[in-house]
C-alpha cells in the first residue's frame, strides 16, 4: 500500500470523490504542510487534504492525478469553488519523492501546463481532521461542496 495527500478546496468533496476510486482503500480527511497540532484550528499555513491509501497493483499516481483534475481548477489560486483562502490552495503532497516525481511529471504532460497552479511538495506535516470532518458528506449530504455530486459515483463499478 502507499500513500498520497491531495488538497483541492474544502475536503470533504475530495474525500467524497476519492474514496469512489478504483485502487482507493482508506481515506482520511485532514492538513498537510502547516503548523501546530489542533484538530480545531487555527489552520496555520496548512492546506485542507485528503490522505489516501491506495493499492499501486490497481492505480498509479499518474491515473489518481487524472481523476484529481477531474475535480479542481488547477489555475485557481487559493481557491476552489466558493472556497476561498490558502487552507483551500490545491496540492499534492508525499513523503515518496517517486509520487512527486510522478505528480510532476503529469503537470509537465498538460499542454497548458504553464497556468497550473497546483503545489508538488515534500509531505512536511499531517493533522488529521476531527471527526466531525471525517467522511462528512456521507453523514450530511445536503453540506456545501464545491465538487458537483455527480462525481461522487462517477468511477464506482456498474451493478
Amino acid at each position: 500500500m502507499q500513500t498520497i495527500y491531495f488538497a483541492g478546496g474544502c475536503l470533504w468533496g475530495v474525500q467524497a470523490f476519492v474514496k469512489t476510486l478504483p485502487g482507493v482503500v482508506a481515506t482520511e480527511a485532514g492538513r498537510a504542510n502547516g503548523a501546530g497540532d489542533s484538530l480545531e484550528g487555527p489552520y496555520d499555513g496548512y492546506a485542507e487534504c485528503v490522505k489516501v491509501t491506495f493499492d499501486e497493483g490497481h492505480v498509479t499516481v499518474t491515473e489518481l492525478m487524472g481523476y484529481f483534475f477531474e475535480i479542481i481548477d488547477p489555475y485557481s489560486v487559493n481557491r476552489q469553488g466558493a472556497d476561498v483562502g490558502d487552507k483551500y490552495r490545491t496540492g499534492v503532497y508525499s513523503e515518496d519523492p517517486s509520487h512527486l516525481r510522478e505528480a510532476q511529471a503529469c503537470i509537465r504532460a498538460k499542454a497548458d501546463r504553464d497556468g497550473i497552479r497546483v503545489e508538488v511538495l515534500p509531505l512536511a506535516r499531517y493533522v488529521p481532521s476531527a471527526e466531525k470532518h471525517q467522511d462528512r458528506l456521507d453523514k450530511f449530504p445536503d453540506d456545501y461542496c464545491h465538487i458537483p455530486r455527480e462525481f461522487m459515483t462517477k468511477h464506482l463499478p456498474k451493478e
